[in-house]
């Protein structure tokens, strides 16, 4: 009986815990200090172009970037 219950309360105690570590992972990230500054921009800030949408319709022009292979 009483190994019954310590075996309950260990995997009540470790789901509370593993409860604990997703939660402290999934977190939002702290805002920077105003004195830190911002790191250098990916080259998706430096294409010009925003991100694309999946469920935008595909646009009318037609693009160089990747060259069909004929």
């Amino acid at each position: 009986m009483l190994s019954t219950l310590l075996v309950i309360g260990g995997v009540l105690v470790g789901l509370l815990v593993l409860l604990a570590l997703i939660v402290s992972l999934s977190a939002r990230p702290q805002t920077r200090a105003a004195g830190v500054p911002s790191p250098t921009p990916s080259w998706v800030v430096d294409a010009g172009r925003p991100h694309p949408d999946a469920w935008a319709s595909l646009p009318a022009t037609t693009t160089n970037e990747i060259p069909a292979v004929r």
